[in-house]
């Protein structure tokens, strides 16, 4: 059994590794998502003008980890307080988004958004979206895995905020 998750929140590079190394994901791809563009290139995404988002497209075995449990996960890699991108990546391809499926994915997700408003953990309002999936063009093969492939570019993208904000406000 396998069911899809998709979820933006900024550089797809560092949405990746979290996910694919949870029990149960069997598949995690980066690319493009919520765009008016078939097929976009990163260039194309990179110009702003496509409407797309960087997202990850994450398959995974229901019985093995939950919805619920990526939608934990994905607040934890994410400012969910920032609507118009993720630490040093700015403007609307990098916003965060919860993509659903269904109408249960739907429910699950705005139900841990208003937890997460209420606990009060941030000052600022949640702002993350929650919006029906639209198609997903898998991204070029270069940036499938780059923190495999770019370690020491990653680690800056990574460094660029990123990591600060997550220790600061999850761990």
């Amino acid at each position: 059994m396998e069911e899809t998750a998709i979820f933006a929140g900024g550089c797809f590079w560092c949405m990746v590794q979290p996910f694919e190394d949870q029990p149960g994901i069997k598949k995690v791809l980066s690319g493009y998502t919520g765009g008016h563009v078939a097929n976009p290139t990163y260039e194309q995404v990179s110009t702003h003008t496509t409407g797309h988002t960087e997202a990850v497209e994450i398959k995974f075995d229901p019985e093995k980890i939950s919805y619920k449990a990526l939608v934990e996960l994905y607040w934890q890699q994410t400012d969910p307080t920032d609507a118009m991108g993720q630490f040093q990546d700015r403007g609307d391809s990098y916003r965060p988004v919860i993509f659903v499926q269904n109408d249960e994915q739907r429910q699950i997700a705005e139900a841990s958004k208003q937890a997460l408003q209420e606990s009060e953990r941030f000052s600022d309002p949640i702002v993350t979206t929650i919006e029906d999936a639209k198609p997903f063009y898998v991204a070029e093969e270069e940036h499938q895995e780059f923190y495999k492939k770019n370690p020491a570019r990653y680690a800056i993208e990574e460094m660029g905020g990123r990591e600060k904000f997550i220790n600061d406000n999850w761990k």
